[in-house]
């Protein structure tokens, strides 16, 4: 195990990596290029290499089966086995995505200042597996439609005071498995929070010292792994929810999770671990002498002046790097907010694009497709096209000079999304057509509930899930790599702990569109329980409208944004950490591009100062 931490004879104030590049990166204003090998990265022995990272990546996969799994069949269970409303438990389950992905801001928190990266992702592993567990008691005690009496739905007729205390009986233990499903559900919520908050920084902390190459490459397996996960639980394990029983169903993510944990630990001797910093310290000093403050006021436009005002070298008390460090996460939270809008469209693939499905025809031959596997569509998307992206489309927008920002990419995935809802609406308008014509509506059951469905395959489905899922591909991870890179390494868990909480946050977005547009249209509904009796396109139609008011939204500040080399504010940080390349054509002139420098083909100029790139 390699512990990496400052040694006594380290002084704060000291390079950490003694190169020539610190001669040029020394301001944002400076666009003197160095010589090619001031450029090069330090050669790091390490052990750390495939074995390791492939155990984090089967970490991923396994715990990203598990919550799909969870996902896939949660609003199903609801309404046939604990007697919950259609609209009640898409709300639940909204609920609980958002719960999920906000959960890990305080999972970053915890593992940047107390337990350390390891130690965090091994502890949310055994709150995980605890709640599998628990969902996985909670379906072995309760048989299928064991309570479905129970529901208004089937409206039980008492005709004495047996049936009465039959009925308070059912109620009570009804009311338990609710409860005690719940409150496994909330285990999973913080087993989650740990651990997303923390492996990808700590994957892309095994492969750093190769270069910025490796760590976009991890970030984009990280991500296709994650997909193969959600591809194995919206097929197979939601198969099995639908047509065996939910009990098996449970079984097979509690194992899955339980696999993690296991081969999470294995390569505990050769992970690279930081130890965590403590609570953030803001090293105070007292200015020698006097300071004349006008001489050093910062410069209009040059940094916030609250900000630029607390540094050493204007007279402040705390050291220019952590000002820097905390002035880039705040620089980031704009778009942390502008991504919410993206994943309350994206949380639609779970609600109301599960609740159209319901109502398509399922039938493949003999076989019912779960309704849930239309999900699958969308991460074989993902799976197919990420190694498409990052060996073609990305390499060739590098060699002719325009290659995809963090933030361009992020601003293309918006657009993806709102193409995929608009799609949604239409294969609404058709779907709804086809139940009017004559023969054109059937009855079909799911899990002991019937659905009047239109003739009209579910495989039209297939165009709005592939399209919402290459929004995932350019907005996701670009997100994932903008927060690992623009933060200094003390606060990256925070960082992509505040993206992953958009992520929730757009679920309780979505729910709370949901229940405005509901209340909003009565008389004239365009969401309910029957969405036969809606208009679900106009909400769809809404949804991809409100996408491109915030896409244009995250264009205008995109262009105000100036990239930062991360490397000025890791002074704090571990040797091997201090130096991390520009990524190419981020910067705008007002820093060093030299990721991109020197390795332009003959004949094509370095991009000018201050010409913006998004």
């Amino acid at each position: 195990m390699t512990e990496v931490e400052p040694t006594e004879t380290d002084k704060e104030t000291d390079p950490l990596i003694h190169t020539p590049l610190q001669n040029y990166v020394g301001s944002h204003s400076s666009t003197q290029l160095p010589p090619a090998e001031a450029r090069a990265p330090p050669k790091l022995e390490t052990r750390r290499g495939l074995p390791v990272v492939v155990l984090i990546l089967t970490t991923e996969m396994c715990e990203r089966l598990a919550y799909y799994s969870i996902v896939a069949g949660l609003v199903l269970y609801c309404t046939s086995n604990l007697g919950i409303e259609q609209a009640a438990a898409t709300t639940l389950n909204q609920v609980f995505a958002g719960f999920v992905y906000l959960v890990p801001v305080a999972g970053g928190l915890i593992a940047d200042s107390y337990l350390g990266r390891f130690r965090t992702i091994y502890i949310s592993c055994i709150f995980y597996v605890a709640g599998e567990k628990l969902r996985l008691i909670n379906a072995v005690t309760g048989g299928a439609n064991d309570i479905y009496c129970l529901t208004v739905r089937a409206r039980p007729l008492v005709e004495n005071m047996r049936n009465v205390q039959e009925i308070l009986v059912r109620t009570t233990i009804n009311n338990e498995r609710r409860a005690l499903f719940l409150t496994g559900l909330a285990l999973v919520g913080v087993g989650t929070g740990g651990i997303k908050a923390n492996v990808g920084p700590f994957g892309a902390e095994q492969v750093e010292s190769r270069g910025k190459e490796a760590v976009q490459s991890f970030f984009n397996w990280f991500y296709w792994v994650i997909n193969l996960g959600a591809l194995i639980a919206f097929t197979v394990v939601a198969y099995v929810q639908q047509e065996v029983s939910f009990a098996w169903g449970f079984f097979i993510p509690t194992l899955s999770m339980g696999l993690a944990a296991i081969v999470f630990v294995l390569g505990q001797a050769n992970y690279q671990k930081t130890k965590p910093k403590g609570k953030v310290k803001y090293k105070k000093t007292k200015p020698k002498g006097k300071v004349n403050y006008k001489k050093t006021k910062p410069k209009e436009g040059s940094e916030k002046k609250i900000l630029a005002r607390s540094k050493k070298s204007f007279g402040g008390r705390y050291d220019d790097h952590l000002v820097d460090g905390v002035a880039s996460v705040v620089k980031v939270i704009p778009f942390v907010l502008l991504s919410i809008m993206f994943w309350a469209v994206n949380a639609q693939m779970s609600n109301t694009f599960f609740a159209q499905a319901e109502r398509m025809d399922i039938r493949l031959g003999s076989v019912n497709i779960p309704a849930a596997a239309l999900n699958a569509f969308n991460t074989i998307g993902i799976i197919v096209l990420i190694p498409l992206v990052d060996k073609v489309v990305y390499p060739f927008f590098e060699r002719i000079g325009r290659p995809l920002t963090y933030l361009k990419r992020i601003g293309i995935g918006m657009v993806f999304a709102a193409a995929g809802v608009t799609v949604a609406g239409v294969v609404e308008i058709y779907r709804k057509k086809e139940l009017e014509k004559e023969g054109g509506a059937h009855i079909q059951v799911l899990a002991g509930e019937n659905f009047t469905a239109s003739s009209m395959s579910v495989f039209m489905q297939v165009p709005q899930f592939l399209l919402i899922g290459t929004s995932e591909i350019f907005t996701s991870v670009a997100a994932l790599e903008f927060a690992y890179n623009q933060a200094p390494v003390a606060m990256q868990g925070l960082l992509t702990g505040l993206f992953l909480a958009s992520s929730g946050a757009g679920n309780w977005l979505s729910t709370a569109i949901l229940s405005i547009v509901e209340a909003a249209t009565k008389h004239d509904p365009w969401w309910s329980d029957e969405i036969n009796e809606a208009k679900m396109e106009n909400l769809m139609f809404l949804m991809a409208g409100l996408m491109l008011l915030n896409t244009a939204l995250f264009s205008l500040a995109a262009r105000r944004y100036t990239y930062q080399d991360p490397s000025l504010f890791q002074a704090g940080g571990s040797r091997h950490r201090s130096w991390r390349q520009p990524q190419q054509g981020l910067c705008r002139g007002r820093c060093v591009d030299a990721g991109r420098a020197g390795r332009d083909p003959p004949g094509r100029a370095i991009r000018p100062a201050g010409q913006r790139l998004w």
